[in-house]
């Protein structure tokens, strides 16, 4: 990466921070110029904002922390909520990348695609939609949920390739194989959400069993794609417009070579100037750049930070906490996590306060949880007590 690279990071970043106030607020307490970078060294000299950090600035200055420049809130197309909460603004072509992907796994006019991704706050469903558009493929934007009027649609429109999470494709595969039989089956192509563990031996077992290729791509709502699969070697190809660097979680030094740490990302276009910016997400480097600038990525490792990924959708610490102050009769509370069954099975372990009606707290609870994390739990279990010092999530080895 030669230093007219960093120039124009330098430049556009610059101009940014004119107008984006928390931005400037960031470089001027660092000391950083960043109009004089000219190597990778020199950007890692910025402090890494971690996500957590950006829930914060946010929460305190809505709803973009001050991070949004002038010119681009007067091209924004929409306002998406991921949890936290966290508001990115969507500028430019909604697919940010994604049709990438799309057109390295072959997808085009002749494809119909079902969508299972949800179009409601968050960008996955809207992203994936507008990616498929760009290489002509025919979209059913089915959403989330409905398991048998999704397979009955897959069925009777023929559809040749599905996005969905892992866990939902399987139950959409079985239930077409198990009700209509395997002639039923039109799909070629599968993009899945990509999961911790053995991943790999699980895409493998995907592929013989249902006769697909599968794909997958790393992406965040803050940066929209970074790397995807390109079907040129293992892991996913970092895309043009993001600078990746594996860093130290806590210090925010880049690592050594094939060493794991948090992925780091600085996009090239400061529309929404999100620069070293720490996904909270864990993973090494298959290969790199004479500079260390990461050109493949590997697989994600877990987390790094404390918010726990369950069925595809983040959830923080504070949103347990905000269920125990919102619920009456309420002492304590932790979000359990294990994998049953290939799906991430959700369990609120809830402390009642002495004479609190244990029915009214569980449903409230569940009630309250899905508001703030906008994902159901699975159940509730009544427990005498909780350690002072218990996380509020935890994720547990997997069952069944």
């Amino acid at each position: 990466m030669d230093q007219d690279v960093f120039r124009r990071l330098g430049r556009i970043y610059a101009e940014a921070a004119r107008t984006a106030p928390a931005l400037h607020a960031r470089f001027e307490r660092a000391g950083f110029d960043i109009a004089s970078i000219a190597c990778l060294d020199d950007l890692s000299a910025l402090p890494v904002l971690k996500k957590e950090r950006l829930v914060e600035l946010q929460r305190a200055n809505p709803p973009f922390g001050g991070f949004l420049p002038q010119a681009a809130g007067r091209s924004m197309r929409r306002i998406y909520v991921s949890p936290g909460p966290i508001y990115e603004p969507a500028l430019g072509d909604g697919a940010h990348g994604l049709d990438l992907l799309f057109r390295a796994a072959g997808l085009g006019p002749d494809d119909i695609v079902l969508n299972t991704w949800s179009y409601h706050l968050v960008p996955a469903g809207l992203l994936f939609d507008e990616a498929a558009a760009m290489v002509g493929a025919t979209v059913i934007p089915a959403g989330t949920g409905n398991r048998e009027l999704q397979a009955r649609i897959l069925v009777e429109t023929r559809a040749t390739a599905i996005c969905a999470s892992t866990a939902f494709f399987l139950e959409l595969a079985r239930l077409t194989f198990d009700t209509w039989g395997p002639e039923a089956w039109s799909v070629k192509r599968s993009f899945l959400g990509g999961e911790m563990g053995d991943w790999a031996a699980k895409r493998r077992t995907i592929e013989k069993d249902y006769r697909v290729s599968t794909w997958a791509a790393y992406a965040t709502a803050d940066v929209g794609l970074v790397a995807c699969e390109d079907g040129q070697g293992e892991g996913y190809a970092v895309h043009p417009r993001c600078l990746v660097q594996i860093c130290d979680p806590d210090t925010g030094v880049p690592v050594a070579p094939g060493e794991a740490g948090e992925i780091v990302v600085t996009a090239f276009d400061a529309h929404w100037p999100m620069i070293r910016f720490g996904t909270g997400d864990k993973a090494f480097a298959l290969a790199q750049g004479a500079d260390g600038r990461v050109l493949r990525l590997s697989p994600l490792q877990g987390r790094v930070g404390r918010a726990l990924k369950v069925r595809e959708i983040f959830v923080y610490p504070r949103s347990i906490e905000q269920v125990v102050a919102g619920t009456a009769g309420l002492g304590a509370a932790q979000g359990v996590v294990r994998e049953v069954d290939n799906r991430d099975h959700l369990t609120l372990r809830l402390v009642l306060e002495d004479g609190a009606d244990a029915d009214a707290v569980r449903e409230h609870a569940l009630r309250l949880f899905q508001q703030t994390c906008r994902i159901r739990a699975d159940e509730t279990t009544l427990v005498a007590s909780q350690p002072a010092d218990a996380p509020l999530l935890v994720r547990l080895g997997p069952e069944g």
